[in-house]
């Protein structure tokens, strides 16, 4: 069976519907593993919960969707995510509200564990170098662990010798699971941070155990339009351009 990779979709709808026409052209796919972050950022918070809710799917809780329902303080954010945190907020409909308050810290897929953040902090820590995601794999009680949170793709794989040690991810090579635990993230679909602005998901190939990146280009013209339009602050639209 396979499975769909998503993290921080980010209220970019037109990002989020060209990585769901990407995967329904690859067909097959048996459900949706959403790592947190649908809304924040963004200038659609309430169609991409929508459309996410169309799909098989499952999602924990991202600390953006968190302080969109006041679980979360905005003063644990910068300025410019807490401005979009407060637009959001109004953009809600009570069913959206009732999605985001069910969304669990973690949840479990076989060999696989969903968190946003990390398995220590799943709201908050990046899971950015060697040394914080070998202090993870204490906490992680599952073979893998997939996250989001950093907006970049990425992968750490246990090693008896050194550790922890990275390990390529990138499109066009895939990556095979063994039997060492992994951390793994699929970068960003609605506000990539790694210098390509394209929008980044991943599908994981039970049978072959093997997963795959995939970036993905959109309109990003219609996304910037719709923040200037709606007030968000510019360096949000600005960003997208660079995937910084």
């Amino acid at each position: 069976m396979r499975y769909a990779i998503l993290a921080d979709i980010h209220a970019n709808l037109e990002a989020f519907t060209a990585v769901l026409d990407d995967i329904g052209e690859k067909g097959d796919i048996e459900e949706i593993w959403c790592l947190g972050d649908v809304v924040g950022y963004g200038p659609d918070p309430h169609r991409c919960i929508e459309i996410l809710n169309q799909s098989r799917h499952v999602c924990v809780a991202g600390n953006h969707d968190m302080a969109a329902i006041g679980k979360v303080e905005t003063t644990y954010f910068n300025s410019l995510a807490a401005n979009a945190i407060q637009w959001t907020t109004g953009q809600l409909t009570p069913d959206d509200v009732q999605y985001l308050e069910n969304l669990p810290l973690t949840i479990q897929k076989g060999d696989f564990m969903l968190v946003h953040g990390s398995p220590m902090e799943p709201l908050w820590e990046y899971v950015i170098s060697t040394g914080i995601a070998v202090r993870n794999f204490t906490y992680i009680e599952t073979t893998y662990c997939l996250v989001g949170h950093s907006h970049a793709p990425m992968a750490f794989m246990k090693d008896k010798d050194v550790g922890c040690k990275p390990v390529q991810l990138s499109p066009g090579i895939g990556l095979a699971l063994g039997d060492n635990k992994m951390i793994i993230n699929p970068g960003g679909v609605g506000q990539p941070r790694d210098g390509d602005p394209r929008a980044s998901y991943a599908i994981y190939d039970s049978e072959r155990q093997m997963i795959h990146l995939y970036r993905i280009p959109y309109d990003i013209d219609t996304t910037q339009k719709k923040i200037m339009e709606y007030g968000l602050p510019v360096a949000l639209a600005s960003r997208l351009e660079t995937g910084r």
